[in-house]
């Protein structure tokens, strides 16, 4: 892999390890520690992930317009600052301030990752973004084996480790990634021409647009294992600990099993069949977490899980670069990074509003219903390309 794919890894890794010292553990600290409702902790989670999606959006068109590396300094110093602020002050008014910024800046910084990786390694095709994707789940991996324990002493540790790796991000983009505009332009074609924020092809905007459909609902009902299942889990007595072992077998998974990956992926290697599969496993998992009453058929529904998001994360990244118009690679990603915090925002919200009023059961029944979707989304995304512009069909 390329140099700045290797910077861009490990920066990631840093960045995710920190973020999950805390994601998975935020309903739990605002229900179980604050006394907050569940109904009550997935809004404040909306609003996290509603900061989210604008800078997604900013960061996407920032990265296009003006500079990848300075956008990628401003995304990092909000987040970093507004986790050094909550790692003193993290009563319900501290936290849900900093919980906003924190998203924000992490949406300004993500898309420029991911267009990055498009950008400079252009041929890699889906190794690139997912290189960027298990940098990701080693982070999620670490974080989530120390996090559980760490918080079962204190939740102030895990606040302080938070901030401290933050920091560490901050330096490494600031030190590191001086070079990254020169890297970008030098590997593209052409420099960015088209300048104007419009989307020069409808008929590929629309297609992004169908594809995202699809994705939203999988990080919808991603997002629940997160909040509502989490909170679940704690209902029926599995200890804080084993519950953040649920992230560690996540992205110890995910890193571990990327031979295995690439083994199925070099036979099968249209996304689309990726995603088509994944969406398959992905209902299986919520069938077994369904019926879950021990932590090991928790854990049993967390590896099928695992699997699922395999084959379908990098994949929807993939597509839509493909689909990127020249000089727009930023605001694709962007967006599609959008729809995954639209998910993220309102699933916690809406599953909590469900639990709330009805059951678990309830919720499960229609997520199962929902991740039928997907299917159409991915057969239909690029019925409306003109042939010239569609991509490879598959065999």
């Amino acid at each position: 892999m390329p140099k700045y794919i290797w910077l861009l890894a490990i920066a990631t890794t840093i960045s995710v390890t920190g973020g999950s010292f805390l994601w998975p553990l935020n309903t739990i600290y605002m229900h179980n520690e604050l006394g907050r409702s569940l109904a009550f902790a997935g809004f404040i989670l909306m609003f996290n992930q509603g900061a989210n999606i604008v800078g997604n959006l900013v960061g996407g068109v920032l990265f296009d317009k003006f500079s990848a590396y300075k956008t990628i300094l401003l995304g990092t110093l909000l987040s970093a600052s507004s986790s050094i602020f909550l790692a003193f002050n993290h009563d319900i008014i501290s936290y849900s301030i900093c919980l906003l910024l924190i998203g924000l800046g992490s949406g300004i910084t993500w898309p420029v990752m991911f267009a990055m990786a498009g950008s400079v390694w252009p041929e890699g095709g889906r190794r690139a973004f997912n290189a960027i994707y298990v940098a990701q789940n080693l982070g999620v991996a670490l974080g989530a084996t120390i996090g559980g324990y760490v918080a079962s002493i204190s939740f102030d540790y895990i606040f302080i480790a938070n901030a401290a790796l933050f920091i560490v991000f901050t330096f490494i983009v600031f030190f590191a990634f001086k070079g990254m505009d020169e890297e970008r332009n030098r590997h593209m074609h052409t420099n960015v021409i088209e300048q104007s924020g419009k989307i020069k092809d409808k008929s590929t905007f629309t297609a992004l647009i169908i594809l995202s459909v699809g994705f939203f609902v999988t990080w919808f009902a991603y997002s629940q294992w997160q909040s509502t299942i989490a909170s679940y889990t704690q209902d029926i007595g599995i200890p804080l600990e084993q519950y953040s072992s649920l992230w560690a077998i996540n992205g110890f998974l995910i890193v571990l099993g990327q031979p295995l990956l690439k083994l199925f992926t070099d036979r099968i290697t249209s996304p689309r069949k990726h995603i088509y599969v994944g969406a398959v496993i992905f209902l299986g998992s919520y069938l077994i977490a369904m019926y879950a009453e021990a932590f090991t058929m928790f854990a049993v529904a967390m590896v099928i899980l695992t699997i699922a998001e395999m084959l379908i994360w990098p994949a929807i990244p993939t597509l839509a670069n493909e689909l990127a118009p020249q000089g727009r690679a930023g605001f694709y990603q962007g967006f599609i990074n959008s729809v995954a915090a639209a998910g993220r925002m309102l699933g916690p919200f809406l599953g909590g509003l469900v639990v709330d009023y009805f059951n678990i059961q309830v919720l499960f029944y229609g997520l199962i219903v929902m991740l039928l979707i997907p299917f159409f989304t991915t057969k239909l995304y690029d019925r409306g390309i003109k042939p010239e512009q569609a991509l490879k069909k598959e065999a």
